[in-house]
């Protein structure tokens, strides 16, 4: 009979980066942090290039800019681009950002969730600006899972690094470890009723408020890997700057589409298809809209 430990949120990989004892804390608690992971001057690279789309410097091609409700209906004159925009999506195929999806220390961590073969699904820079007083730079408390029409979701990994010191002042992460097992499911998400209103596509849950939370305050290239089930979000940014993150969730290829209709992910899939509606893409449903902005990083193309 075999003494072998177990896992079940991680697997063992040959050039995986991962110790047994980080193995063990991510199966309880379903994160953790790798410190100094990116180094600084990369991370410059990636404030230049966030400004200079933000200041329409450079061609942004297929780059998704979005801004901070409370930001845009203040008059635009005053504020800086930089302090309106709070997210670029689908940054995966942009020469600069493309060396954080491509970084071989991180996708040794990731190929320890997903295994050899690897997906970047979804590629984002989030940029916290300074609360305007509304609460609008605040996250409802969320799970990943609710946006992805892609399983198994023990094989799906998110990442997320600080790009400058991260603290609970300027709006850090906040999670409830142990939570991608209990509740273990993904839980209907809706829009918060919110004084001041909630950015678009920033769906919650409801009924966690109570639970303990831990803050994790970060320095620069502190990377954070979680699961997609993992209850977490962020506080408002009470500080005077922005606050910067790089971020990606990772899928193994053997991963494959499901079918959403009638589930709790339909409220998504819905707003999805009308934004590429209103994109000139009219047949465009959840599955095509993954398909479109995934890239594979590392090993074979399988089933995504």
């Amino acid at each position: 009979m075999s003494n072998q430990k177990q896992y079940k949120y991680t697997i063992s990989s040959n050039n995986g980066s991962l110790s047994s004892e980080q193995r063990d804390f991510f199966e309880v608690n379903g994160y953790i942090v790798i410190r100094n992971l990116i180094n600084e001057a990369l991370l410059d690279q990636f404030k230049k290039r966030f400004i200079d789309i933000c200041e329409n410097k450079v061609n942004r091609g297929g780059i998704t800019v979005m801004k901070d409700i409370s930001s845009v209906k203040r008059n635009q004159e005053e504020i800086p681009n930089e302090r309106i925009v709070n997210k670029i999506q689908d940054i995966v195929w942009d020469d600069v950002f493309e060396q954080y999806f491509l970084h071989p220390q991180l996708l040794d961590y990731v190929q320890c969730f997903t295994g050899n073969n690897i997906m970047a699904m979804h590629s984002m820079l989030i940029n916290k600006p300074p609360d305007t007083g509304s609460m609008t730079s605040r996250h409802p408390m969320h799970q990943d899972l609710h946006y992805f029409a892609f399983r198994p979701a023990d094989r799906i990994v998110g990442t997320w690094t600080a790009m400058q010191t991260v603290t609970e002042a300027n709006g850090c992460l906040f999670v409830l470890p142990g939570s991608h097992i209990r509740p273990g499911k993904l839980l209907p998400h809706e829009y918060p009723e919110w004084k001041g209103g909630v950015n678009k596509g920033f769906h919650g849950i409801t009924g966690y408020d109570s639970h303990p939370k831990e803050y994790l305050d970060m320095n620069p290239g502190d990377t954070i890997l979680f699961h997609p089930l993992l209850i977490h979000g962020s506080g408002p940014n009470t500080s005077q700057e922005t606050r910067k993150a790089i971020s990606c969730h990772f899928a193994s290829c053997e991963c494959r589409y499901i079918d959403v209709t009638g589930t709790t992910q339909q409220n998504i899939a819905i707003e999805v298809k009308e934004i590429a509606r209103r994109r000139g893409f009219n047949d465009m449903d959840f599955k095509d809209f993954w398909k479109f902005r995934s890239r594979l990083v590392r090993g074979l193309k399988m089933h995504l």
